[in-house]
């Protein structure tokens, strides 16, 4: 039936082009979005009105315009344009094209060099590209979904201008699915009846992806109900393409890390509406559940720590229960764990305690063990004195000794420093009391620096 439908709507070898094909925009009047780089006045617009675009890298999800505005920028310069494929093209191609962009120059033409998912390329691929982008054989316009800071080189990153990308709004969505509906090069020849509950609804299921709003229109157009010459998308056919929502999530890119770092500093926040938003972006997305849960269990000492030590026991048993039952069912497990560490009192103290010690262990010299509490198995190490004149804690009233066990040169450096959160509070107070025995009873004691 859809075959049907597509050999009658589409009856020039043109219209066989995917609809966000046929109505990429030609210039930056039709471009949709990123005024925040396109406004008049604004930096990328006027490199490009002054033709004074250099080499360049887009970054930004995807369906933003990345491809489009490299597309623009050749028309607008009259310049040559080479897209290249991150994933198909080898050394050896990107040699070949180069030395063609040699000789275009000679004779004053410029070549664009665009490449799509420049990321995938390795260092060797993009080292490549360096010595004909420093001499200006070419302006090379790099487009990736992901942080250029990790995946491109830095020699290449230096020698490009980086612009981002923002998702497309709900608003320039719709705005483009409008163009597309009155453009002749998509369906402007045509009578497409459709409202604008169903342009939003379309445009939400985008996620701010125009290319998937466009071929979710494309979609309910061809799937529409025909009466006549006229067009109509039936809004139960388009909440049957738009019912399965696919969320944006790369688990091995920058999404993954973005999504992580919010859960976490949601759940510091105490914030335990966004920090479970977050979590359900994540498991949604196809994230690991025993990822999540090992991070549960880091923050329930990092962040929550001794101002409630049940944490790590609740978080600890999350992750038992994620290994055992796994997705979709573990997902309440982790919200659980996720909505008693956003409620939890916070302190950091432990976490900042073993920085501060690791700090002294890692840039002091190798301090050596006092000989009082060293262990002392063998005869000789009786004669070298090794654990004479230790105290056993709990032969005393107190459970404390005057006995010395932090390295001479250490003496009085205090690492932990409890807040007065949750348990820790009951933790301050016995801290201090064992410092006040020491104050009483070791005529040597320093206090803390």
């Amino acid at each position: 039936m859809a075959n049907i439908e597509q050999e009658s709507l589409f009856d020039h070898p043109e219209q066989s082009r995917p609809l966000a094909e046929r109505v990429r925009p030609r210039n930056l009047d039709e471009f949709v979005g990123q005024r925040q780089l396109l406004g008049e006045g604004k930096v990328l617009r006027t490199l490009i009105d002054q033709d004074e675009a250099a080499s360049l890298i887009f970054w930004g999800p995807p369906g933003v315009g990345k491809t489009t505005l490299a597309r623009i920028i050749a028309r607008k310069t009259k310049a040559a344009f080479i897209n290249f494929s991150a994933v198909t093209s080898g050394i050896k191609d990107i040699r070949k094209v180069m030395a063609d962009a040699e000789e275009n120059r000679k004779f004053g033409t410029r070549t664009i060099v665009f490449v799509d998912e420049i990321h995938r390329f390795n260092k060797a691929q993009q080292d490549a590209f360096l010595p004909y982008v420093e001499k200006g054989s070419i302006t090379l316009i790099g487009a990736t979904t992901e942080n250029p800071s990790f995946e491109i080189n830095s020699a290449l990153l230096s020698r490009c201008k980086v612009f981002v990308l923002k998702q497309l709004t709900s608003e320039d969505i719709v705005r483009l699915l409008r163009q597309a509906l009155q453009d002749p090069r998509g369906f402007g020849t045509r009578k497409i009846s459709i409202d604008r509950q169903s342009l939003d609804m379309i445009a939400g299921f985008s996620n701010g992806d125009g290319r998937v709003a466009l071929n979710t229109l494309e979609m309910a157009v061809l799937n529409g109900t025909k009466a006549g010459d006229r067009i109509s998308v039936d809004p139960d056919t388009l909440e049957q393409i738009t019912s399965q929502k696919s969320l944006l999530y790369d688990k091995h890119g920058e999404e993954h890390y973005n999504l992580i770092s919010a859960l976490h500093k949601s759940m510091r926040n105490s914030d335990v509406d966004a920090a479970l938003y977050w979590l359900a972006r994540m498991v949604e997305g196809g994230e690991d559940p025993l990822y999540i849960a090992r991070r549960l269990v880091r923050f329930a000492s990092e962040d929550v720590g001794m101002a409630d030590s049940r944490a790590v026991e609740i978080t600890v048993s999350v992750y038992q229960a994620c290994h055992f039952i796994g997705l979709p069912e573990c997902g309440v497990h982790l919200a659980h764990a996720v909505t008693y560490l956003s409620l939890a009192p916070k302190s950091n103290a432990v976490y900042t305690a073993y920085e501060a010690a690791r700090d002294d262990a890692k840039n002091s010299i190798d301090e050596p063990v006092p000989a009082v509490i060293r262990n002392a198995p063998t005869r000789l190490m009786k004669e070298l004195h090794y654990g004479e004149g230790y105290q056993y804690a709990h032969d005393t009233k107190d459970k404390l000794t005057t006995m010395q066990t932090m390295p001479s040169n250490l003496i009085g450096h205090q690492y932990y420093h409890p807040t007065d959160q949750g348990s820790e509070a009951k933790v301050a107070q016995r801290l201090e009391q064992i410092k006040a025995w020491h104050r009483q009873h070791d005529p040597h004691d320093k206090k803390p620096e």
